[in-house]
């Protein structure tokens, strides 16, 4: 227990169990308190608990994504080593990224020449020369006379990225370009002057006669932003400006685009991008941001335990799946009909199977202690009984109960079971009181559960709902 009293004599105390597994019995201040496991009690004026953090009892609502419609797609692809005259020049040497683009767009096209001599050994040998990129981040597509050799990326710890990886030349003359992709920057910290992106090498090719070739400081020319960038293709009129083509699939620099109807309803919307690898996203025009499904979430997710020191890699979860699989669609953005979708994708993926989406509730949950502090006023003990609410959204109605017990049950919301303590008519009052209606509540006490099928311990009322 923490205490803190003020100088006129006002007290405060906090009461902590950091036992993950059992309940503990405090005495305090000549007053008895139970605190469920690795939780912590508020006592404003060292006798009344007025909150504790292992009984929260608002709901838990678990979204469901609702397939909302298919879309047919057209495609174009992105010229590689397309500059234009006006825009395009040729320096000594590796520049950085954000000062050429002035965060204008998130692409700078590097791209330099190899000339390979007909006597070169790895032309008969079959060993491939090996190329090193070093660039300060933040990711890189490397292309080797027109064909994507590899993608690299940085991480949020280290945005520092090194392309290392085996390219096909030919004799004469080759060409390396390499696409550098910004992801932003940030906007908090020290040395903003410091921070940079893009290639600064060195830039080395490895498995020649001559043993290594440093092309750093070779003539490099340098095309700011996209082709498509350039035509607009993610506006109505620039889209209209070129001929599209059959889907292609896991294609690298490839826009697609397609046309669709505002979905029924109220609900959010959503894209579902998880064939997709990154790249960008407009709709009607406007830009929803950038997707990144093919970056999968690091780390091990296993068996979860919070005691000790924090640690941020305590307790993960989704570990293997996608960073971000959903992208918001603003409804204000949209028309009944006729809406233009653009994608611009860098790595390659599926285009076919992206869907809209809406999002809804599936499934409420709650989970509220019988002896569950709950008070308008503490200083004037105004207390209030513990009561269970449930909210579905509007327009939406409790359909039916998926699970309730009174007592001492298990689990967590979505795969909740009975415990050894359980009033059997745990399900009648919810029944009663919620099915068809939008929201509904029902008081914490055993007589309203037909009793108290365990005297003497302490019960919790858990439900699970489904919306409909």
């Amino acid at each position: 227990s923490s205490v803190f009293r003020s100088s006129t004599g006002a007290c405060a105390a906090f009461l902590e169990n950091k036992d993950k597994l059992s309940y503990a019995r405090v005495s305090f201040s000549g007053m008895h308190y139970d605190l469920p496991p690795w939780s912590i009690s508020i006592l404003p004026d060292c006798k009344t608990t007025v909150f504790n953090t292992a009984r929260v009892g608002s709901q838990i609502s678990q979204m469901k994504m609702e397939w909302a419609g298919g879309l047919t797609w057209q495609s174009y692809n992105e010229e590689i080593n397309s500059y234009s005259e006006e825009e395009a020049f040729t320096a000594v040497g590796l520049l950085e990224q954000i000062n050429m683009t002035r965060d204008n767009t998130d692409y700078l096209w590097y791209t330099t020449y190899v000339d390979v001599a007909k006597d070169e050994q790895f032309l008969t040998s079959g060993k491939s020369p090996k190329l090193t990129v070093m660039s300060a981040g933040h990711a890189l597509h490397v292309f080797v006379n027109g064909q994507l050799t590899g993608t690299v990326y940085g991480s949020v710890e280290d945005p520092k990225l090194t392309y290392t990886g085996s390219v096909k030349l030919w004799a004469g003359s080759n060409t390396i370009s390499c696409l550098s992709i910004a992801v932003g920057l940030p906007n908090v910290g020290e040395h903003f002057e410091t921070w940079n992106a893009g290639i600064l090498g060195p830039v080395i090719l490895y498995g020649l006669n001559e043993g290594r070739r440093d092309l750093t400081w070779q003539k490099w020319t340098y095309q700011v932003g996209l082709k498509g960038e350039a035509m607009s293709l993610h506006s109505l009129s620039g889209s209209s400006s070129v001929e599209w083509g059959e889907p292609v699939q896991k294609q690298p620099l490839t826009w697609y685009k397609a046309f669709f109807n505002a979905p029924d309803g109220d609900e959010p919307l959503a894209l579902d991008m998880n064939s997709m690898g990154k790249g960008q996203i407009w709709i009607n025009g406007q830009g929803i941001g950038r997707y990144w499904p093919g970056y999968k979430a690091p780390g091990t997710c296993g068996y979860c335990d919070y005691r000790g020191e924090y640690n941020e890699t305590k307790c993960q979860t989704n570990c293997g799946d996608s960073s971000q699989r959903w992208y918001h669609v603003p409804r204000p953005w949209l028309n009944p009909t006729g809406n233009l979708l653009v994608i611009f994708e860098e790595i390659g993926g599926d285009p076919s199977e992206i869907s809209m989406v809406k999002r809804t509730t599936g499934s409420v949950c709650a989970d509220v202690s019988e002896w569950q502090p709950s008070m308008t006023n503490w200083r004037t003990k105004d207390y209030e009984k513990a009561k269970v609410h449930l909210q579905c959204d509007h327009g939406r109605k409790i359909t039916e109960i998926k699970f309730a017990s009174f007592g001492t049950p298990q689990g967590s919301c979505g795969s909740y079971s009975e415990g050894g303590c359980h009033a059997h008519k745990s399900y009648d009052i919810f029944r009663k009181n919620c099915i068809n209606q939008e929201h509904c509540a029902v008081c914490v006490v055993p007589e309203v559960f037909g009793g108290d099928p365990c005297p003497g311990t302490m019960k919790r009322a858990v439900v699970e709902v489904m919306c409909g």
